[in-house]
């Protein structure tokens, strides 16, 4: 009898026919030196699927996932988005992505999915902070020994979570020991490294849950081939007011002083200037790469780079932007706001001038956890942040987002305007977005308000 096992990463099928017809309809290719046929392992369902149309029965020792022994011991009656979106799941095989928008329970949908697949299971999420948030979530509602992999532990149990980071070193070991896989934040996985932590594991059901699938290098697409395709999608308009908080967004246009534009402009020509000279198109995939790369080759490339950095702050930091923050604090006393850059510097100096704490990646957890608890309970009004709260972390509590800066990337302001969406009794939500006017800052702003969300 044929057999079927794993080997770091791969499917390796043994005892079958080299012109055997099923081979035809999957990605299995023999394999000379190990006398076998052999696929990725994310082949693993649609080769079990091709033996048995074929009725070749197999000794499958590939799995090594369990059926989960306990059952959740906390119900929670779901939604009906949620519940639509886990039929359709179902509909699909168990194999596919939800789209939700932040503060619509994703979370609840995966606990589903895997009370429906009753598999052992791996939750991959992009940060330590989500992992804690999916760990604590899991232990308990299944009341079980919850693992953790990443942070400094590795510890595998038929429930654990992961890091993307440590899900792609690992999974060549791992990726036979769960049936179901969840990649939270799924937007992250088409990137290369990342991508093999879906490739080399085994698991037949996948689920991707992500705000925003959409990717600025358009990648979103290998997520049809990794996890499976979009099987349900509900965006913030359509579920705002009777699910998420009623909001509105308000784009406000700030002039730079004379003193500024003059210096602004300046700079900008310098930094163009170098651009032109040497034929760099900022428009294309490699633009700005190239002109780091040329930048870095000469004192005037250097000078250059010094003029990009230095119209850049202008722009983000405007005095005038500035000193409206301030007034929206004044404005907003008894709210809970985000004050979201897009760089480290602009969120220390927010924090500096407003007194109040910032966040970013270079703020340890501990640290972060208490800031967060603070503004929860009323000892902070506001956070300053670069962009390490873009994305999963819960904060409930706030219902003001005020973004000085940021990115082009419409899955970034899509995410910051998610931050503040969380339903509360009486909670309306207001997301301000202060533009310095006749800088880059103009088109970047256009770039990412386009979703529906900002319409």
């Amino acid at each position: 009898m044929p057999s079927l096992s794993f080997n770091a990463g791969t499917i390796e099928l043994r005892g079958a026919a080299e012109d055997a017809a099923f081979v035809r309809d999957t990605a299995l290719a023999w394999d000379a030196r190990a006398a076998c046929f052999r696929a990725p392992a994310i082949a693993y369902a649609d080769v079990i699927r091709a033996l048995r149309a074929d009725g070749v029965a197999i000794d499958d020792e590939a799995r090594r996932y369990t059926e989960l022994e306990r059952r959740a011991i906390v119900h929670r009656e779901p939604r009906p988005f949620q519940a639509e979106a886990v039929e359709a799941w179902r509909r699909a095989r168990g194999r596919g992505v939800v789209v939700l928008p932040t503060g619509a329970g994703k979370t609840h949908v995966a606990v589903m999915a895997i009370e429906d697949r009753r598999r052992s299971a791996l939750i991959v999420a992009p940060t330590l902070d989500l992992v804690r948030q999916w760990y604590d979530l899991l232990r308990a509602t299944f009341g079980v020994r919850v693992g953790v992999i990443g942070g400094g532990d590795h510890d595998v149990q038929p429930l654990t979570v992961t890091t993307y980071d440590s899900a792609y070193l690992h999974m060549e070991h791992l990726g036979a020991r769960f049936g179901l896989v969840v990649f939270d934040e799924c937007h992250h996985l088409p990137s290369p490294t990342y991508a093999l932590a879906a490739r080399l594991c085994l698991a037949p059901y996948r689920l991707g849950l992500t705000a925003t699938p959409e990717r600025a290098d358009g990648r979103e697409a290998a997520l049809d081939a990794l996890i499976g395709p979009t099987v349900y999608r509900r965006d913030i308009g359509e579920l705002a007011g009777e699910w998420l908080a009623e909001y509105e967004t308000v784009e406000l246009s700030v002039e730079l002083t004379d003193e500024e534009r003059e210096e602004h402009d300046a700079e900008r020509k310098l930094y163009l200037g170098f651009v032109s000279k040497n034929g760099i198109r900022l428009g294309s995939p490699a633009g700005f790469g190239e002109f780091i790369m040329r930048a870095s080759q000469s004192a005037e490339g250097r000078r250059a780079m010094r003029a990009y950095r230095r119209q850049r702050q202008l722009a983000f930091a405007a005095s005038a932007k500035l000193a409206y923050v301030g007034l929206l604090l004044d404005r907003h006393q008894g709210d809970r706001a985000l004050l979201f850059t897009q760089d480290n510097a602009t969120a220390y100096e927010v924090a500096r001038r407003f007194l109040v704490p910032a966040i970013t990646h270079q703020t340890r957890v501990t640290e972060r956890s208490d800031i967060l608890a603070g503004l929860a309970e009323g000892r902070y009004a506001a956070i300053a942040t670069s962009k390490v709260l873009n994305e999963g972390v819960d904060v409930r509590d706030a219902n003001v987002a005020i973004v000085l800066s940021g990115s082009g990337s419409v899955r970034e302001h899509v995410q910051r305007l998610g931050r503040i969406l969380r339903k509360r009794e009486g909670k309306r939500a207001i997301l301000y977005e202060l533009v310095t006017a006749r800088t880059a800052e103009t088109g970047t702003s256009e770039r990412r308000r386009d979703h529906d969300a900002y319409r």
